[in-house]
């Protein structure tokens, strides 16, 4: 064969060999753009999951690169700074991922934050809460990660739903029509808790179930610890040394109130905010 024929032959378009109806490289092709696929939809999914959340500091914390306190901090963030947004729904070894108003992205320490549900946009359907028969509160629950949990009497008669939820309404009269009634629009419990009632706005009225509808109004009740003087001797023990000096809002106001979302499991089992963690007039 002579070289301009070997130069012929070699110039024709290669075609690839077809085997059994198997282009070789086409599989792996395939399987690589699938996997692409699959992890950006993945993707979309955590993004969407976390985009309904929220991250409230509770105290100062720092904002750190990495889950871990090995690496420095980038800055420190206060209570006053403006809610962070939540990057990735579960934590990292104890630490949220979360980017703040200015932009910075970094992980917080989870004792020291709160997450919590934001307000869905107008027609947009409200985030569930976690169904479920909760789980007994304790000394040592997160809550908030203000400690509060630590003040709650008896606090295994309490099932903890979520941990820390930020929920907005209008602040009821609770002791109206009673035969002592309080200024402040709060009943005064024995163990040194308040026992209030927040009437919540249409996003959050999965949260009212039938004991709240049957013994408390329809009202989500609220409970902050150790606000009144403790005359119920076996609570004593978890208001010695503490006492909360939260400004409640009078009835009427528009608040949003953050704090653990639990049901009592006493009574007629209705949801509660107790511990609350803190109330804002909105």
């Amino acid at each position: 064969m002579s070289l301009r024929r070997d130069r012929l032959l070699y110039s024709q378009p290669v075609l690839p060999v077809v085997i059994a109806g198997r282009i070789p490289g086409y599989d792996k092709s395939v399987r690589g753009t699938v996997r692409l696929l699959i992890s950006g939809v993945a993707l979309l999914w955590w993004t969407t999951a976390a985009s309904g959340q929220t991250v409230t500091v509770v105290r100062n914390v720092n904002l750190r690169p990495d889950p871990s306190s090995e690496y420095p901090s980038i800055r420190v963030l206060t209570p006053s700074e403006p809610p962070l947004t939540l990057l990735e729904s579960s934590p990292e070894s104890g630490y949220y991922h979360v980017r703040t108003s200015a932009g910075e992205e970094g992980y917080v320490w989870g004792r020291d934050v709160g997450v919590s549900v934001a307000p869905p946009a107008p027609g947009a359907p409200a985030a569930p809460i976690p169904a479920g028969p909760g789980i007994p509160g304790s000394p040592s629950m997160v809550g908030c990660g203000d400690s509060l949990w630590q003040h709650v009497y008896h606090p295994s008669r309490l099932l903890v739903q979520q941990d820390c939820l930020t929920v907005t309404g209008v602040i009821v009269d609770a002791t109206a029509g009673q035969a002592h009634h309080q200024p402040d629009g709060v009943r005064h419990e024995a163990d040194g808790d308040t026992h209030g009632w927040l009437q919540v706005d249409s996003q959050f009225v999965d949260l009212i179930n039938p004991g709240n509808r049957s013994d408390e109004g329809g009202n989500l009740v609220f409970e902050i610890v150790c606000h009144y003087t403790v005359t119920q001797s076996d609570a004593r023990p978890a208001c010695e040394g503490f006492a909360d000096h939260t400004s409640i809002p009078p009835p009427g106001t528009h608040v949003a109130i953050t704090g653990t979302f639990v049901q009592e499991k006493n009574h007629k089992q209705w949801n509660e905010i107790h511990p609350v963690s803190r109330i804002e007039a909105r």
